[in-house]
């Protein structure tokens, strides 16, 4: 029985970690499901439109040739470590990188950046706060 509530719980946080990174404002499982199903569909819908562009446009066949930085995410009890490294530097990729912790509702406590001839970042974050419900997550997983 205890097993059966461990699950029920696990299934639950799950469901309202997916709830949080899709912004739905929905209650029951079907709901979340169905509104994670549409905003699936709607950011195929961006890549495709966004692939139509750099298509499009022969002054952008450089940017696909960039190489993509490594990320590199970890689990902490109370939070998680973020770990980016690229093998060069490319102007704004830090604030973009901020910036993209700022709209996943992730806060930093602490990071360390070196953006010399390479690019290095190490974020350190709290605890994940769902806006809608004010309900904090301890753990990701």
């Amino acid at each position: 029985m205890v097993s059966r509530e461990k699950k029920r719980a696990s299934l639950h946080e799950k469901l309202q970690i997916l709830r949080t990174l899709t912004h739905s404002h929905a209650v029951n499982k079907l709901s979340i499901i169905s509104d994670a199903s549409t905003y699936i569909k709607d950011l195929k819908q961006k890549i495709a439109a966004l692939n139509k562009l750099e298509i499009a446009s022969p002054q952008n066949t450089n940017i696909s040739e960039e190489p993509l930085p490594v990320v590199r995410v970890q689990v902490l009890e109370k939070g998680f470590l973020i770990n980016v490294f690229m093998d060069k530097t490319i102007p704004g990729l830090l604030s973009s990188i901020l910036e993209a912790f700022d709209e996943l509702g992730l806060t930093v406590i602490e990071a360390r950046a070196s953006c010399s001839s390479s690019f290095r970042l190490q974020a350190v974050g709290g605890e994940v706060i769902n806006m809608h419900s004010s309900t904090y997550f301890q753990n990701l997983t």
